[in-house]
Order: structure tokens, then C-alpha cells, then sequence
């Protein structure tokens, strides 16, 4: 846990600015873009290198490393000591480090339980062997009985629109509905 950051104290007989630390000059070197300009020159390789101990991989070290400039640059006021800025930084990385590493155990504890209607191993395996005798079966069909069929029962069509779509009639289309589906049937059986 790390310490709180610490509260500036400011005086009442001065007159309020638009940033408070500009009334404590102790404060001004520390609270300024500059300091942390040049502590980032200073210290960003470092604190790379402390995040790449904790995390694995280069781009969540940077972020980590960003993010933690990017917090301090925001609560730069609340800074006092300018020669604490770098131990503020360090800590802020080792935060965000394990909040990422939390984020990556959470995500695989999630991942790796199943979903509550996921079918099972064996299930799915069974249903791709149902999957590809049913293809196989449907190579055997003569070509206007696959077409019948895949219209009508995969692409969901009526029997007027697989008519209107092959250019036969309606009784056609029932005949050679019926007479695909028996020879599916036969074929199906056959394999199983």
C-alpha cells in the first residue's frame, strides 16, 4: 500500500491563484511540467525496467509507465517535496503493474471456465462428425435434390421461391424434396 500523497498546506494570508502550488515556492520546483519533463529524461528507462521486473511484456511496461507520469503530472500540487517525485513515480508504477497483472488473472480465470450453454468437448467433436457425414451424404444426392433441399431448408426459402429461383414448377420442387430427403435419410443410416 503506499503512502498518501501529501497535502499541501496552503497559507490563508495569501491571495488564492488558479494553482495552488504556485503559492509555496518550496512547492514550485516540484509541481512544474519542467521537473517532470526532466525526471521523465532522467528516470523513464528505469522505470521501464522496474516494470518490465514485474510485467511481461514491453507494451504493458510503457503503458504502466505512462500511465504513472500521466497520474503524478495530475496531482503534481498535491507534491511538496520535488526530490520525492521520482519515489511517487516508482511507487504509482508498482500500482499499476499489479492492477494490470490482476486484470490478466481475472481475464483468465474468466476465459478458462466454460460458459454455462458451451457445449461440451464431446459434444462438439460428435456434432462435426454429424456435421460432415451430413456433407458427405449431400454429395451423394443428385444435383436437383441438393439444390431443393440447401434452398429450402438451409437458405429457409418456400417452396414457391425455391421454384421461382430453380425455374421449376411447385410440384417439382415437392418431388424432389421428398424424394432427397428419403435418400438422405438412407445415406445418414448408412454411415451410422
Amino acid at each position: 500500500m503506499i503512502a498518501p500523497w501529501p497535502v499541501a498546506r496552503v497559507d490563508p494570508a495569501q491571495p488564492a491563484t488558479a494553482e495552488r502550488g504556485d503559492t509555496d515556492p518550496a512547492m514550485a520546483v516540484g509541481t512544474t511540467v519542467d521537473h517532470l519533463t526532466e525526471t521523465y529524461r532522467a528516470h523513464y528507462r528505469a522505470l521501464l525496467g522496474l516494470a518490465a521486473l514485474l510485467l511481461d511484456d514491453t507494451a504493458s511496461c510503457e503503458d504502466v509507465v505512462q500511465e504513472a507520469f500521466i497520474r503524478v503530472h495530475s496531482a503534481r500540487s498535491r507534491v511538496r517535496d520535488p526530490e520525492k517525485t521520482l519515489a511517487y513515480l516508482r511507487q504509482t508504477v508498482v500500482n499499476l503493474s499489479r492492477s494490470a497483472l490482476r486484470r490478466r488473472l481475472l481475464g483468465l480465470k474468466l476465459l478458462s471456465k466454460p460458459m454455462p450453454d458451451m457445449a461440451s468437448a464431446e459434444e462438439g467433436a460428435y456434432e462435426l462428425l454429424e456435421r460432415d457425414q451430413l456433407k458427405a451424404a449431400m454429395r451423394s444426392l443428385q444435383r436437383r435434390q441438393r439444390e431443393v433441399l440447401v434452398l429450402r431448408y438451409f437458405a429457409d426459402m418456400t417452396e414457391a421461391q425455391v421454384a421461382e429461383t430453380l425455374g421449376i414448377s411447385l410440384g417439382s420442387v415437392k418431388a424432389y424434396g421428398s424424394r432427397g430427403i428419403a435418400a438422405l435419410r438412407v445415406a445418414m443410416e448408412a454411415t451410422a
